[in-house]
This record gives structure tokens, C-alpha cells and sequence, in this order.
């Protein structure tokens, strides 16, 4: 095996899937995935970070299969609990995925900051890649809808991504600082691989390239940067990608993800479905991206680091 270390960017499923690819054929310590937390938000008195867990439930092999979001296996007696006495429950929480909110929160308010926080979690899971915040000051994606501005949240779930999208914020992004441990990642001399998960580009990736120093951070690394495309033939996979693209005014393509990577990657990686795409300036690698399973993600991301020379 190639020896060097390799940092990916990843929000949401589809990231997630591809870091467990990594991770399963990376060796131990070889990872750090720098997750987006520009979902994260206060409920019901709890700091909630979603790509950050679904991250440490997918990689511990404790995510549900069916949902694709949450633990496996769980109940869910707090939120019926919840809705008899009239509380909120259009965020569902499930029995055991609380104890991690829980946890969380209260390591915050014992003065913490969310990347050892982080840290504590994944070593606790078992996880032997790093899984690191964006920063740990507080960036709160926004989202411009047909309704008015709405968070995140309130948005993707509450309202289901049913409002048409005008426009997107990142609120706090600049002044954020990168977390050191994202800064020292990308700054480590051993480098050989950054790698862009297929995630939603606007919802997930711009909010991790909004953090002032992300960018400068990756064009000072001599490793090349992979992004991998989350549309095949004109769909997302999962989630609003698509959708979300059309009402920005953009074709629904793996060619226009490309455009809006442009200048900041080196190989732009494309289904099968879509050998012949144009990827602007970037090295275009073809292969299948569609991860139903294990095998699948490890198949993604041998073929991910095959280009800079990795075989595993």
C-alpha cells in the first residue's frame, strides 16, 4: 500500500458512505475526514450535529441501513413521550441516538469544543479515522425559499425541501476560524490525497469552503484534489441536489458540479452514466459511483485513490 495520509471533506449520506469506503481500506490513522457543520442547530435544548454523527454511526457500523440517517435498531419512546404532552417532534430523535445529543452538549457546556468533543465520540466508537469539524465556532447554513429565509433544519426536514430555493448563507462562516486539527490535516507534509465526497456541493461542501482558511489550505497542499460527482445522469442519488439545482437556475449535471469546482480540483471522478461529460479543466476519471453497499464504497474509493497511484 501507498503510504501518505489522505483528508476528505463530507456532509451528509453520500459522504459518509465514501469516508466508510476509506476507511475501510485506508490503515489506522491514515484518515481524517473533515466533516460540514453548517446543519448543526440547538433542539429542544440540545446541540444537534447531524453529518458529524452520521458520520460516527456509519463508520462504527451503527447506522440504520433503511433510513440512511440515525442509529440502527432504535426506539423511539421519548418522542411519543414527547408529542402526548405537546412537544415539538418534527425532528425525531430516536431513544438512543439522544444519549449522544446528550453527551454533547454537556461536554460543551463543561467548556470542550466540538472537535474533542468529536474526537472522544469516534475513539469511544471504535473509530479509528479522525473524524474532525469544519471549525468549532458556529457557521449556520441558510437557505432562501419561496417562504422567506428558513434554517437548515427547518427547511431539509421540517418542511421537507418542499420551498423553492433562491439562494443560500452560510451566517458566522466569516469569521470562523478552521479547527486546528482540519488545518493541521491539510497542512501535514505526509499528504498525499484530498478527496471530495459526493455530496450535495451547495448544502454540504460550500459551507466546509466558506470557513476562511479552507481554501487557502487547499491550494497550499501539494496533493491533488478529487471530488467525486453526487449526480448520475441528471439525479442525485439522495436528498435535494438535483432539485435544488434547478431552482438555482442550474442544469441538474455532473458536468455543472464540475463547473462549480472548478479551479479548486485537479480530477473530477464520474459515473459510467456519464463517460462523456465535459469537466472543464480537471482530469476526468469514469467508473461506477452508485454505493448500494459495502462493497460498492470500498469499490468507489480504490478507484478514488487509484489516482494518485494507490493500490489497495
Amino acid at each position: 500500500m501507498k503510504t501518505g495520509k489522505v483528508v476528505a471533506l463530507s456532509g451528509g449520506i453520500g459522504g459518509a458512505k465514501l469516508a466508510l469506503g476509506l476507511d475501510r481500506v485506508l490503515a489506522p490513522g491514515q484518515l481524517t475526514i473533515i466533516a460540514n457543520t453548517g446543519d448543526d442547530f440547538r433542539h429542544l435544548g440540545l446541540h444537534i450535529s447531524p453529518d458529524i454523527d452520521t458520520l460516527l454511526y456509519t463508520l462504527a457500523g451503527l447506522d440504520d441501513p433503511v433510513r440512511g440517517w440515525g442509529r440502527r435498531d432504535e426506539t423511539w419512546n421519548f418522542m411519543q413521550a414527547l408529542g402526548q404532552i405537546g412537544g415539538e417532534t418534527w425532528f425525531q430523535l430516536g431513544d438512543g441516538d439522544l444519549a449522544i445529543h446528550v453527551e454533547r452538549t454537556r461536554r460543551l457546556a463543561g467548556g470542550e469544543t466540538l472537535s474533542e468533543v468529536t474526537d472522544g465520540l469516534r475513539r469511544r466508537l471504535g473509530i479509528a479515522s479522525a473524524i474532525v469539524p469544519m471549525s468549532d465556532d458556529p457557521v449556520r447554513t441558510r437557505v432562501e425559499t419561496d417562504e422567506g429565509w428558513l434554517d437548515f433544519q427547518h427547511y431539509f426536514v421540517r418542511r421537507r425541501c418542499e420551498p423553492r430555493v433562491r439562494a443560500l448563507e452560510f451566517a458566522g462562516a466569516a469569521t470562523a476560524r478552521l479547527a486546528a486539527n482540519a488545518l493541521a490535516a491539510l497542512s501535514d507534509p505526509a499528504l498525499a490525497a484530498i478527496i471530495i465526497c459526493p455530496s450535495n456541493p451547495y448544502l454540504s461542501v460550500d459551507p466546509i469552503r466558506a470557513v476562511p482558511g479552507l481554501r487557502e489550505a487547499l491550494h497550499a497542499a501539494s496533493a491533488p484534489v478529487i471530488a467525486v460527482s453526487p449526480i448520475i445522469a441528471g439525479q442525485a442519488v439522495k436528498g435535494p441536489t438535483a432539485k435544488m439545482m434547478a431552482e438555482l437556475g442550474l442544469m441538474p449535471s455532473a458536468a455543472t458540479v464540475a463547473e462549480h469546482y472548478a479551479g479548486l480540483i485537479d480530477v473530477f471522478v464520474v459515473d459510467e452514466a456519464d463517460a462523456e461529460t465535459g469537466v472543464g479543466g480537471a482530469e476526468k476519471r469514469v467508473g461506477p459511483t452508485l454505493m448500494r453497499n459495502l462493497d460498492d464504497k470500498i469499490g468507489l474509493a480504490r478507484l478514488v485513490l487509484g489516482v494518485t497511484g494507490w493500490t489497495v
